[in-house]
Parts: structure tokens; sequence; C-alpha cells
């Protein structure tokens, strides 16, 4: 059974950092690209980051380019999402996702339940 736990979410001020865990069982995790996604409420689910099995590439929403890091550690079958220099409009739950190096929800066939971010002004 494939499972992904966030964690790492939180209430933090305008211009504070996160990070973001995700921790992944029951699949080959090396075999899979990993996503991170965003739900605000009435929105629809939106891409944040991705980074392919190897970590030899990594792709951004313009939103939270130079901001947002992605990482991964295979050996530990985690990723990671550094959020800094957060703003209120990045609040949201967060989700992680495993799948196929893409930018689109429907290319991710495994999900977390989600972790809350909250940015306060």
């Amino acid at each position: 059974q494939v499972q992904l736990v966030e964690s790492g979410g939180g209430l933090v001020q305008a211009g504070g950092s996160l990070r973001l865990s995700c921790a992944a069982s029951g699949l080959t995790f090396p075999n899979y690209a990993m996503g991170w996604f965003r739900q605000a409420p009435g929105m629809e689910r939106e891409f944040v980051a991705a980074v392919h099995r190897n970590s030899g590439w990594t792709y951004y929403a313009d939103s939270v380019k130079g901001r947002f890091t992605i990482f991964r550690d295979n050996a530990k079958n985690t990723v990671y999402l550094q959020m800094n220099n957060l703003k209120p409009e990045d609040t949201a739950v967060y989700y992680c996702a495993a799948g196929s190096t893409s930018t689109t929800a429907r290319s991710y066939a495994y999900w977390g339940q989600g972790t809350q971010v909250t940015v306060s002004s």
C-alpha cells in the first residue's frame, strides 16, 4: 500500500520560512518523479514544483520561482519543499504526489493527505 505523508506545515508570518517533508512508503521511491501541489479555498489545485527521479531536473511555478526549492533524498524516501519569503497568497493545503515527471496533476498516481500552510500578513 502506497503512502505519502506530508509534514511541516503551520502558521508563519509573511517573509518567514517553512520546510515541508513528504515521506513515501510502499513504492520504489527512486523510480518516481515527485511533485508538490497546493489548493487554496475555493480554488483549483495548482502545480508548485516537481523533481525528476534522479534530481537532475526540477521545475517551478512562476509564482514560487526563486523562493521555493524542491529536493529529494532517495536514501530516505523523502521529498522536501523549502519555502522562503512566504507571502499570504501562499496560504493553501500543500500536497505531495508521486508519478511521472510533469507539471500536471493527472500525471501523478499517488497523493498525500495534505498539510496546511497559513501565511499571515
